[in-house]
């Protein structure tokens, strides 16, 4: 019975050791890097220029602010993301201006006041926070979720508005239309 246990710790350890030896590939041959098209993590900001190269096409997938936000400029979100995989379906951009608790229940909102705010990333979602300015959409699937537009959401065409979504626990205190 002991000679049984040995033999069995002495295969299961060799097989965690070709499995961990050979993660490396051809004998003197680099790992080859990763094709990403962008950076998938989460990114949390606390202020304007973290904020902006959060959003920018070279930023994250989710954009969470830790407090509210002053910009004297635009703010403009561009790029693509993709939640999981990279498949057109996959495509999504998330701006949370809210904190949550462990059971993700919201506890702070937060608000990001610009001039404007244009939307060039597909998918793009706000979320339960308050934007106070006007929101350009340039792309289809916006959403507005649980959140508040202190201005006005205008679309470059009809096709991205009939995309977007505002949600019935959103609140736009100006007009929704299609810019000409």
């Amino acid at each position: 019975m002991k000679k049984k246990l040995i033999v069995a710790l002495i295969a299961v350890l060799s097989i965690f050791v070709l499995a961990a030896c050979s993660g490396a590939g051809e004998q003197g041959a680099a790992p080859e890097p990763e094709t990403a098209d962008t950076v998938t993590t989460a990114s949390i900001v606390a202020d304007e220029e973290a904020f902006i190269n959060a959003v920018s096409a070279d930023g994250s997938w989710i954009v969470a602010t830790l407090n509210d936000l002053t910009f004297e400029e635009a703010i403009t979100v561009e790029g693509k993301f993709y939640d999981d995989g990279d498949s057109e379906n996959d495509l999504y951009r998330k701006i949370a201006a809210y904190a949550q608790d462990d059971q993700r229940n919201i506890t702070d909102r937060y608000t990001i006041t610009a001039p404007e705010m244009i939307i060039k990333s597909p998918n793009t979602r706000f979320q339960a926070g308050t934007f106070v300015g006007d929101i350009i959409v340039e792309v289809n699937g916006f959403t507005l979720y649980d959140a508040v537009v202190e201005g006005n959401i205008y679309f470059a065409n009809e096709e991205y508005q009939k995309s977007a979504e505002i949600t019935n626990d959103s609140e736009v205190t100006g007009v929704i239309e299609v810019q000409n």
